[in-house]
């Protein structure tokens, strides 16, 4: 057998966090302990479930528990599990090197952050948990046996670029992880993390949920002088969703929501579920304050923790929740399921698909609740998820008007809040049939659209329609409470006639004659871009704007497409003119009295590119545009 200890090099960017680590970014260090009481507790998870899907398995699991143990004289502090263990492979991968994408990112808001609750969610955010212990340890001595395997593996480093590896006959399974402590420093924040008061306050804070039995050798209570330490379960391992809402504290389940999230700021609000009857289970999930940075990530994780009888399962069930409520986080612990249960088998068994209706019902109802209940945390909730939910109208068809019920959006009928679809309806102007919406980037490009003059005029409320999403959702639902959706870009918008039923009719009429000859030029000059030129009756003081038919599909849902691969045909636009505007009454003039001049065609070219940019869009040739402007401009001086 080999025994010759072997030196290693930490990989780089493992280096570059190690050296932040050691020199102490984090105000409170003792996170750390969270950490590796984090890293145990999954580690028994997984023994657990590899016991249940491998029957063959050499392994204990009658006692499984996390054992903490201190040493005054020499200044260590020890965490064991005897859970999954590492081999000498898997210490290489999961301690020598990050092997988890998005390191480069981690270090990068790590250095940036000046917010040292931020800066804690971080380290569990991005899976680097064990290298916190060189806040608070000169040395790590890590030894474990993989479940299974007869040799155990011995990992060290102080922490400096280099870990050192050297086989170990009689370890027992699991891990042990031995810290060095580094002399205390109150000043910064650096205590006795050899005392035993200190260690019991950190896991009575931060894992007394831990399910699994967290004990320490402690002398009994009333136990006679010189009595010998007893090991004694310092948490309570009291599973909090099967408890009730009266028992918990907000502390409480604020608490198991960090450990469950690594989110560093306390849940919006907490969701608690129990289903008796023919089939029983219990949910306890979250609502966070804040979008995590992989919430449009394809390969971000989501999904629930799925526990069978307070036996974990698997840590990111995606089978309980559609992927539009995938930032709701929280455990459910159901009472029927085989604990053999795989991923496969979840997406067809039919008391998983019973769950997830009632779950993502449960979650639409709380958030009705806290629209209508509570509108300062309804506001920041759907600033932060409003874009992710109206996925659901979209992709979820059976829940589509309980969704409409909770979304809301900007409009025209205030200049910051928000409003609820219901809201809209009851404002609507008697005799109006349409709830009328333009989609834009953004609220401020949308405001100074041209397209909304004509309605605004006309006290009409608008929506606006600023996510990618809402693109599509409008299209495929079509309606609320009977109301259609109508786009204000789109079609016809005759907001003249519903003014003056008398002479209205006749005005248009004469219009259409005296602009014929304008209209019909400049759809054959512009016939490339344009399907149509034509009057229009929204527009008040802009001289002309680019509109869609019916159901065309509009530029942005174009471009949304083809970055998403897909090659769509060009949509050709209608240009409206605004009779009214001295612009196009002049072109109107000049083209009459000068057809042949090459100066109205390069006006009427400008009045195209005018109304592209009016409405966020691209020009073709911004070059030519300049130059003809200028032109333009100097021609007048």
């Amino acid at each position: 057998m080999n025994t010759q200890t072997e030196t290693l090099e930490f990989q780089a960017e493992t280096r570059q966090l190690l050296q932040l680590m050691v020199h102490s970014i984090y105000s409170s260090k003792d996170i750390f302990l969270r950490e590796l009481i984090s890293n145990s507790s999954d580690a028994l998870d997984k023994l657990r479930l590899a016991s249940y899907a491998d029957k063959d398995l050499d392994v204990d699991t009658d006692d499984l528990h996390i054992h903490l143990s201190t040493d005054k004289e020499q200044r260590t502090l020890t965490i064991r599990d005897n859970g999954i263990g590492m081999s000498r492979d898997e210490l290489v991968e999961n301690l020598g090197t990050i092997a988890k994408s998005g390191t480069a990112e981690f270090l990068r808001k790590l250095r940036e952050t000046r917010d040292a609750n931020a800066s804690e969610e971080l380290i569990g955010q991005f899976g680097v948990g064990f290298y916190s212990c060189f806040m608070v340890a000169d040395r790590v001595t890590v030894v474990s046996r993989r479940a299974g395997e007869t040799q155990g593996t011995r990992w060290e480093s102080t922490g400096e670029g280099t870990y050192t590896l050297e086989p170990v006959d009689e370890a027992p399974q699991g891990t042990s992880m031995t810290l060095h402590l580094k002399p205390v420093d109150e000043e910064n924040a650096l205590y006795d993390y050899a005392a035993d008061w200190k260690i019991k306050e950190i896991v009575r804070r931060y894992s007394d949920f831990i399910t699994w039995p967290i004990r320490m050798d402690v002398v009994p209570a009333g136990a006679e002088e010189g009595a010998e330490p007893e090991p004694t379960t310092i948490n309570s391992r009291k599973a909090l969703w099967a408890r009730s809402s009266d028992e918990v504290s907000e502390a409480e389940y604020a608490e198991f929501y960090k450990h469950l999230t690594h989110d560093w700021s306390d849940p919006l609000d907490t969701i608690s579920v129990k289903a008796e009857g023919t089939f029983e289970y219990q949910a306890l999930l979250f609502l966070p304050s804040r979008a995590p940075m992989d919430l449009f990530m394809r390969e971000g994780r989501r999904g629930l923790q799925l526990y069978v009888k307070r036996v974990f399962i698997m840590g990111d069930c995606e089978a309980l929740l559609p992927e539009y409520l995938r930032f709701v986080k929280g455990v459910v612990d159901a009472q029927d399921l085989s604990l053999n249960v795989s991923r496969e088998i979840l997406q067809q068994d039919r008391q998983i698909q019973l769950m997830r209706r009632r779950l993502v019902k449960r979650v639409l109802s709380s958030l009705k609740t806290m629209m209508a209940e509570e509108p300062e945390k309804y506001r920041t909730f759907w600033k932060e998820f409003g874009a992710v939910v109206k996925e659901g109208l979209l992709n979820d068809p059976a829940n589509r008007d309980a969704i409409l019920d909770v979304v809301s959006f900007p409009s025209t009928n205030d200049a910051e809040a928000t409003t609820s679809l219901r809201e809209y309806v009851e404002r609507m102007k008697d005799g109006q049939e349409e709830i009328y919406y333009l989609t834009g980037r953004s609220r401020s490009v949308i405001e100074n659209s041209p397209h909304l003059e004509g309605f605004q005029a006309k006290g009409l409320e608008v929506l606006m329609l600023t996510d990618a999403v809402d693109e599509m959702w409008v299209d495929a639902v079509g309606e609320f409470d009977g109301k259609k959706f109508r786009s204000v870009a789109k079609g016809q918008a005759d907001l003249k006639a519903e003014d003056d039923e008398d002479n209205g009719e006749g005005e248009r009429d004469q219009r259409e004659e005296e602009f014929a000859a304008l209209l019909s030029w400049m759809g054959t000059l512009m016939e490339d871009n344009l399907k149509e030129v034509r009057l229009s009756s929204r527009l008040t003081t802009s001289p002309a704007c680019l509109v869609g038919d019916e159901h065309d599909v509009t530029p942005e849902l174009e471009k949304l497409y083809r970055a998403m691969g897909q090659d769509v045909p060009h949509t050709k636009r209608i240009l409206e003119l605004n009779p009214a505007h001295p612009l196009v009454s002049g072109l109107r003039k000049a083209h009459e009295e000068r057809a042949d001049d090459e100066g109205i065609a390069e006006t009427a070219e400008l009045l195209y590119g005018m109304a592209l940019l009016a409405e966020g869009g691209e020009l073709s040739d911004p070059p030519r545009f300049t130059r003809l402007l200028a032109d333009r401009l100097a021609s007048v001086l």
